[in-house]
C-alpha cells in the first residue's frame, strides 16, 4: 500500500526560492470579491501553480487578515499582490503590461475551456507578455464594463442543474489549466 508523505518529504520551495523561481505568466484579477474565505482560497491555489500575480479590486479585502489566511496559508504572503480601487484600474495596469484578458463568464460568444488552445495568448504571434483572468463577484459576476474592456470571455461548460461555481473552485479549474499548457503536465 503506497504510504502518505510527510511534510518534510515533500520538496517545497522555500519562500525566497519561490520569488526567484519561474512563474505562470497570469495574473489573477479579483473583481468586487466579497468573501475572504474564496480571496484566501485563491492565493493558495496561485501558490500552487506559481502564479505570477494577483490584482484585488474594489471590495475585495487584502492582506493581512485572519480570514483570508484561514484559507490562504500563507500563499496571500508567497504570491506577489497589487490592490486597485476599481477594476477598470487594474486592466490600465495590464494593458501597460501588453497583457490579454479575459473575464471569466458566461457570455455570448464565451470560449469554453476545453477550447482556450483557440485563444490568441496560447499563439505564438500573439505579442502579449502573459495573460490575465478576471474572475467576479459572488453574486453578480464580473462586471460587464469589465467584460467590456476584455480581449474576450472564458467559460466553464456544466452540466447540472446550477448555472454558477464557487469563485475559488473556478480560479482552480481555470488555474490549473492554464499551468497544464505552460508547464507541460
Amino acid at each position: 500500500m503506497p504510504q502518505k508523505l510527510r511534510t518534510i518529504e515533500i520538496s517545497r520551495l522555500s519562500l525566497k526560492d519561490f520569488r526567484e523561481a519561474e512563474k505562470l505568466p497570469l495574473t489573477v484579477v479579483l473583481d468586487d470579491v466579497r468573501s475572504m474565505y474564496n480571496i484566501g482560497s485563491v492565493f493558495r491555489t496561485c501558490d500552487a501553480f506559481r502564479v505570477e500575480e494577483v490584482l484585488l479590486c474594489g471590495i475585495t479585502a487584502t492582506p493581512p487578515h485572519p480570514e483570508i489566511h484561514k484559507t490562504a496559508l500563507g500563499g496571500e504572503d508567497s504570491v506577489a499582490w497589487k490592490y486597485f480601487p476599481t477594476t477598470l484600474e487594474a486592466i490600465d495596469y495590464l494593458r501597460s503590461k501588453h497583457r490579454m484578458i479575459y473575464s471569466i463568464e458566461q457570455c455570448e460568444g464565451s470560449v469554453m475551456l476545453g477550447d482556450i488552445d483557440s485563444l490568441p495568448v496560447f499563439s505564438a504571434d500573439s505579442g502579449a507578455s502573459g495573460c490575465a483572468v478576471v474572475f467576479g463577484n459572488e453574486v453578480k459576476g464580473v462586471h460587464q464594463e469589465v467584460i467590456d474592456r476584455s480581449d474576450g470571455c472564458i467559460e466553464i461548460p456544466q452540466y447540472g442543474t446550477k448555472h454558477s461555481l464557487n469563485v475559488s473552485v473556478t480560479a482552480g479549474i481555470l488555474i490549473w489549466e492554464f499551468a497544464r499548457r505552460f508547464f507541460d503536465m
